[in-house]
C-alpha cells in the first residue's frame, strides 16, 4: 500500500511531560473496545481503578471522564499512569497514535500530524521551505480507490503546485486554488468526474472578478457564534476582533495552507463539496493569520487546529457555519484576497 506524509514526519517526537500543551488535557479519549475489554479483564489495584474510571458517553463510546480537565490517569508530572505500568501497547488506540491523523483511501493512506501538538507544530512552521509530502511504499494490501478519489487526487496536487509558486503573492496564490476548486466543482456537479486529471494539468491562473470589501468581521461572528468551541477559543476571538493585523511572514502562512489543503479537500469524496471543502481551508488559513497579531502564528494554528481535530462535532459545526453564511462565500472570499 501507497502511505503518504509530510516531509517532516519522521522527525517527530512526542514531548511526553515536557509537552506546554498535554494531550492528556481538556479531551475526553475514546477508549476502543479491544482495549476496554483488557482493562476489564486487569488484576490489581490498576485493573481497579480503571474500570471505576471508565463510562460510557452520550455516542455510546467508552471514555475516561474528566477529573478537573484532565485525563484520571495523568499524573502530576504530566505521564501516563497506563503506559508507566504497562507500556505503551496497553493505551487506547487514540492515544497511541494521536497526533497522527489517518486517512485511508483504498488503494493508499494519507496520515498528517495535528498541528494541535506542540511538537508538530514547531515541525510545520520550523522550516520556510516549501511544504512536500513523501510516498513510500509498504507490504500491506490495499483495495481499490474509490474513482472519485482517483479523479480527484491530480486536482489536490495541482493545488499543491500553486501554492508553492512563490514568485506570486500568497493571496493570489490562494485566489488561484479557489477557482480551480471551482472549475473542478462544476466538473463534480454535472458528474464529469472523468474530466477533473485534464482540467488539473491544463488548468492556469486567470484574473477574477472580485467583490469590494473584506470577509472579516464575518469569520470573527461566525466562530464566536458557535457555543460549542472551548471558552479559551473564544476568548481569542474576542482579543483578536480588537487588534489589528499584524505581518506574518509568507512562507509559513504558505505552509499552513499546505497542511490544510493536504488533510481536507480529498475528502470531498464523502459529500462531493471540493470547493466548501477547499474555501474552509482557505478562511482557516485567513483565521489562523488573524489570531496571530494575539498570540502569534504557532498559537493561533495549534489553538484552531485542536478546536478542528479533537472533535469531529466542532469540525462539522465550523464547516456548516462558514460554508452557509452568506458573507464567506466564493465572491466575498476573492474579495479578500485581493486585497
Amino acid at each position: 500500500m501507497l502511505i503518504r506524509v509530510p516531509d517532516y514526519y519522521d522527525r517527530f517526537r512526542c514531548l511526553a511531560g515536557a509537552c506546554p500543551h498535554t494531550c492528556c488535557e481538556a479531551w475526553e479519549v475514546v477508549i476502543d473496545g479491544e482495549t476496554a475489554a483488557r482493562y476489564q479483564e486487569l488484576s490489581g489495584p490498576l485493573g481497579e481503578k480503571l474500570r471505576q474510571a471508565m463510562a460510557v458517553d452520550e455516542e455510546g463510546d467508552v471514555c475516561f471522564p474528566l477529573s478537573g480537565g484532565r485525563c484520571p490517569f495523568l499524573d502530576g508530572e504530566n505521564l501516563c499512569e497506563i503506559y508507566r505500568e504497562l507500556g505503551e501497547e496497553a493505551t487506547s488506540v487514540i492515544c497511541q497514535e494521536h497526533p497522527r491523523f489517518t486517512e485511508d483511501y483504498g488503494s493508499f493512506r494519507e496520515i498528517s500530524l495535528s498541528a494541535s501538538c506542540p511538537a508538530a507544530n514547531a515541525l510545520l512552521l520550523g522550516s520556510g521551505q516549501t511544504l512536500t509530502f513523501c510516498a513510500r511504499e509498504t507490504a500491506e494490501d490495499g483495495e481499490e480507490s474509490d474513482p472519485w478519489t482517483e479523479a480527484l487526487l491530480p486536482v489536490r496536487e495541482q493545488m499543491l503546485t500553486l501554492l508553492a509558486d512563490r514568485s506570486k503573492r500568497l493571496r493570489k496564490r490562494l485566489a488561484d486554488v479557489l477557482l480551480l476548486a471551482a472549475a473542478a466543482q462544476e466538473l463534480l456537479d454535472q458528474e464529469e468526474i472523468g474530466k477533473l486529471p485534464a482540467l488539473a494539468s491544463s488548468w492556469q491562473p486567470k484574473p477574477w472578478a472580485a467583490e469590494n470589501g473584506g470577509i472579516f468581521p464575518a469569520v470573527l461572528h461566525v466562530l464566536k457564534g458557535l457555543d460549542i468551541l472551548d471558552p479559551a477559543w473564544q476568548t481569542l476571538l474576542d482579543r483578536t476582533e480588537k487588534t489589528a493585523l499584524i505581518p506574518v511572514p509568507e512562507n509559513l502562512l504558505e505552509r499552513t495552507a499546505a497542511y490544510f489543503i493536504f488533510r481536507y479537500p480529498l475528502k470531498a469524496v464523502n459529500d462531493g463539496d471540493l470547493l466548501g471543502r477547499t474555501a474552509f481551508c482557505v478562511l482557516a488559513v485567513l483565521t489562523v493569520e488573524r489570531a496571530a497579531a494575539v498570540c502569534g502564528l504557532p498559537e493561533a494554528l495549534r489553538q484552531f487546529s485542536r478546536e478542528i481535530e479533537h472533535s469531529p462535532e466542532n469540525l462539522e459545526a465550523i464547516q456548516d457555519a462558514f460554508w452557509s453564511h452568506p458573507g464567506l462565500q466564493l465572491p466575498q472570499l476573492l474579495g479578500e484576497l485581493a486585497r
